[in-house]
């Protein structure tokens, strides 16, 4: 592997700043590195020729003194993200050879601040799961492996592609989406940093939709720096999509070294769960440490209603997953199926489209908002997600941030959870509070477990306060010294 493909974002640009290389040269260094990396299935698909015209459009800019903000840099892209002229499958079949005539506001942001396009990234099918098994093109393999063993583990989900992607040094970072931990928890689980931004913060305009009023885009890279540096090309205001919000982007990077000293973190007590390895017990306390360390205040607090929010997630989303999925019909784009008449088409082309996961959302989805259900299920996931966003305003009236783990595990086995969904969804356990309060968080790998295999610890911020969030996360990030990397096996 090149020497180029283990620089992190903010240095490669600095490279292509002083020109110790050129855009093209640092392109083809990572699509030499997709080429030998098919064993992780990351990449659903490579856009060579692209990426290196857009390289070169990057080095005339340089060359011209007109360079943008991520002038030359190369990324992936989850394949949740509509690209112009690119396919684009959201890891389903029923979407076909779906090529879109337009580009989501987000993935434009990137190329209009000179980002490079490598391709797309494989993911959990409409992005429902949590290990990236889930997928119509087959599972992402995770880069890491635990010590002395072959088994293949899973990245995470549903951005196991992203997260997998950057950990082997396949992209200078990538795009994700986070409906309920998708962005934290692979980023966890591959040694990566995951942002989840305040719902509203990115657009949602054209990028395939799970759960509404839920998903949001985020950046996967390598370091605390360079998600703020991605993340504030990819957000701001667009009046395409209703939700989003009319609020300044600032300069996410500046916060990263900002001092802690006077701050207060609540510590959840709740988010103490019974199992937890006691190795994720000792980093929570370790980083407490350090946050000490900087200045800072650790605070005793309670979010009464986090036992219910897993409850409340697995309603609210399945429910707006179903009316989101129910136009994927064989009518207008994507797979048809055939039947005798158009009952039967629907039927089949649903039922063969869709995945064994995707499914399943869907039926519950469909029961708790059909009639005599509707009241006594998604009614009350409704209020018990508005006891939770109270929850956080208390505790927020006390700290500037929340400190917890990322995920209640390290990576495991690639099927070794599939014939338990409830246990694969207690995976999202510490992330989906986040998701249903609209609130950002970001998780930063801070150590490895007795196996060698990456575990974070989570921040979760005010709304609109993700310089808080990356603040606390540059703290963190400096205080372990992560400079971990999965060996090359594949």
């Amino acid at each position: 592997m090149s020497s180029l493909n283990n620089f992190s974002l903010a240095n490669a640009l600095k490279g292509l700043e002083n020109k110790d290389f050129s855009a093209r040269e640092l392109t083809q260094a990572h699509l030499d590195a997709i080429a030998s990396a098919d064993t992780l299935n990351a990449y659903l698909l490579t856009t060579s020729e692209q990426a290196l015209a857009m390289a070169d459009a990057s080095d005339a800019r340089r060359a011209n003194g007109e360079a943008k903000a991520l002038d030359g840099a190369p990324l992936g892209i989850k394949d949740l993200f509509c690209t112009k002229g690119t396919r684009t499958t959201a890891g389903s079949k029923i979407l076909g050879d779906f090529t879109p005539p337009y580009e989501s506001t987000v993935s434009g942001n990137l190329w209009a601040d000179g980002a490079v396009m490598l391709g797309k990234l494989n993911m959990d099918e409409f992005a429902m799961g949590s290990s990236n098994e889930n997928s119509a093109f087959g599972p992402v393999v995770n880069p890491w492996r635990a010590d002395g063993v072959d088994e293949k583990l899973v990245p995470g989900g549903s951005s196991g592609g992203s997260a997998a992607a950057v950990a082997a040094r396949l992209c200078l970072g990538a795009t994700a989406t986070d409906t309920g931990g998708s962005i934290r928890q692979p980023a966890s689980f591959t040694g990566t940093v995951g942002v989840k931004p305040t719902y509203g913060r990115c657009s949602r305009w054209g990028i395939v939709a799970f759960a509404s009023s839920l998903d949001q885009a985020g950046p996967i890279t390598r370091t605390v720096e360079d998600a703020a540096i991605l993340l504030r090309s990819m957000a701001g205001h667009d009046p395409k999509d209703s939700t989003s919000l009319k609020a300044e982007v600032p300069d996410f990077a500046a916060a990263c070294t900002r001092s802690l000293k006077g701050m207060r973190i609540g510590v959840p007590k709740e988010y103490r769960v019974d199992g937890m390895p006691q190795e994720i017990e000792k980093l929570w306390a370790d980083g407490m440490d350090w946050l000490r360390s900087e200045g800072c205040e650790m605070v005793d607090v309670s979010l009464p209603h986090t036992k219910y929010a897993l409850p409340a997630y697995y309603i609210i989303a399945p429910a707006e997953a179903s009316s989101n999925l129910a136009r994927y019909d064989g009518m207008r784009y994507g797979v048809r199926v055939d039947g005798a008449d158009l009952t039967e088409t629907y039927e089949k082309t649903r039922g063969e489209g869709f995945g064994e996961e995707v499914r399943r959302r869907i039926m519950i989805g469909t029961y708790v908002l059909s009639a005599g259900f509707y009241d006594a299920y998604y009614i009350q996931a409704q209020k018990v997600r508005a006891r939770i966003a109270e929850d956080f305003k208390a505790v927020f009236s006390k700290c500037d941030a929340l400190l917890t783990p990322t995920a209640p595990s390290a990576a495991f086995g690639i099927g070794a959870r599939n014939n338990d969904p409830l246990q694969m969804y207690l995976n999202d356990i510490f992330t989906v509070t986040a998701n249903l309060a609209g609130l950002p968080g970001i998780s930063v790998p801070a150590a490895l477990d007795g196996a060698g295999l990456p575990l974070g610890l989570q921040v979760i911020g005010k709304a609109l306060d993700e310089e808080t969030c990356f603040a606390v996360g540059g703290a963190l990030e400096r205080a372990a010294g992560f400079d971990a990397k999965p060996d090359k096996w594949w």
